[in-house]
């Protein structure tokens, strides 16, 4: 899953709020650190929430905590729901567990301005996962504890060996499933059953879907067709010949994660389709080709911008690569795009996501009512590729490499 590149903007333009909401009540603690609270959540205020747990000492408490406090609206806006606010014969479960940040995706479609062909269709209900997998700790509620306030979202970790070992094994993981799913696409395959494949298959290893109810996603991978960017919702769609879906594969193994994805063709795709398809294989190849220790961050951008450019197409700003290990995300963020502002340099033992996505048109993005699912601006196609990368002391090591049983559907890969 892509990591987004304005989560702070937004945490900022939060806690700002929380200003206007001085006269806590003085007997309230702190929900973070346990201070004397002179704030409230002006969200937890407008749904009628508690008071404790919703007021702060200082805007800055309120900021740190936003990550995982936000969580609090999501499960109470799930609760109002359930208990019938909404027309019950339109809201099933698998409906009712489509929501973030307090939106629904349902079946009576909200008025949108849809940007392509594409609309939403029915979700099934959430797959399950046998006790004896070990599981995140966003398995049960949807609300990752340990990640949003980690250490490592500032600091880039340097793997041991240890770690590293079981991060081969993950991601080695990771490409077999995502390969599973690669064998089924073809017209007439609903995205519902890529996801079903996937589970199926990560649960065969011994993993755990990474994706599965993290942040309340409700499904076991993401499956972007055509104008979707990332994080599609697997649903009941069926794949129509010439469509190009991506499947974005992560999977939590010995503790750690591997993430990668690839964009496949169904059917027979119109030459504009494959181009970009192509050139999105090639920027991930040309960035992936850079790294190595003192390689500053940001050169990745410049590398992939520059390559898109020459081909005519587009990179997308609004979301990045990521640190990745025991957390799902971390530090570093890798902007794909040029002239940006990534600080850091690579050193040995370094583990993140290159995943560019490269759109035929226009850069920018649009988000559907569903608070998931990220489309191009103007319509048109997007694409994307990622791998989960080391960073070695002579180079780099792909953890998610391509395996010689790994399906021949490149045909680029041929020549």
């Amino acid at each position: 899953m892509a990591d987004e590149k304005y989560t702070h903007k937004r945490i900022e333009n939060i806690s700002s709020m929380a200003g206007g909401s001085d006269g806590a009540d003085s007997n309230l603690s702190c929900a973070r650190c346990g201070k004397p609270a002179h704030l409230q959540c002006p969200k937890c205020m407008e749904l009628k929430l508690p008071r404790e747990g919703a007021a702060f000492c200082t805007q800055d408490c309120f900021k740190a905590s936003w990550s995982s406090h936000k969580s609090v609206h999501v499960k109470a806006k799930l609760s109002t729901l359930g208990s019938g606010e909404q027309n019950s014969a339109s809201t099933d479960e698998g409906w009712l567990y489509c929501l973030r940040k307090g939106q629904a995706r349902t079946p009576k479609l909200p008025h949108f301005d849809w940007t392509g062909t594409l609309r939403p269709h029915p979700i099934s209900s959430m797959r399950m996962v046998p006790p004896h997998i070990d599981q995140p700790d966003w398995a049960t509620d949807g609300i990752p504890k340990i990640e949003p306030n980690s250490d490592l979202q500032h600091v880039v970790e340097i793997k041991t060996r240890e770690q590293i070992e079981r991060m081969r094994e993950t991601g080695r993981i990771a490409r077999e499933v995502l390969d599973a799913a690669a064998r089924v696409i073809q017209p007439g395959v609903t995205t519902d059953e890529i996801d079903r494949v996937v589970h199926e298959a990560t649960i065969a290893a011994g993993g755990y879907p990474s994706p599965l109810n993290y942040h309340f996603f409700p499904k076991s991978c993401c499956t972007s067709v055509n104008e979707v960017i990332c994080h599609g919702i697997p649903d009941a769609r069926k794949l129509e010949d010439g469509d190009i879906v991506n499947v974005d594969v992560t999977v939590y193994y010995k503790g750690v994660h591997g993430d990668l994805n690839e964009t496949y063709f169904v059917g027979n795709v119109d030459e504009a389709s494959r181009h970009l398809v192509q050139c999105t294989y090639e920027c991930l190849e040309k960035a992936i080709s850079i790294v190595k220790p003192g390689v500053r961050f940001r050169e990745i951008g410049e590398v992939i911008n520059r390559h898109a450019s020459m081909s005519g197409v587009s990179v997308v700003k609004s979301y990045c690569g990521h640190g990745i290990g025991e957390l799902f995300h971390c530090a570093p963020n890798i902007p794909h795009y040029g002239r940006n502002k990534a600080v850091g340099v690579m050193k040995a033992g370094q583990t993140f996501t290159i995943e560019p996505m490269i759109n035929a048109g226009v850069w920018r993005d649009r988000m559907w009512p569903d608070g998931w699912t990220a489309v191009t601006a103007d319509g048109k196609r997007s694409a994307q590729f990622e791998h989960t990368l080391l960073v070695t002391e002579t180079g780099v090591e792909v953890l998610t490499a391509r395996l010689p049983s790994s399906p021949n559907v490149f045909p680029w890969l041929n020549a």
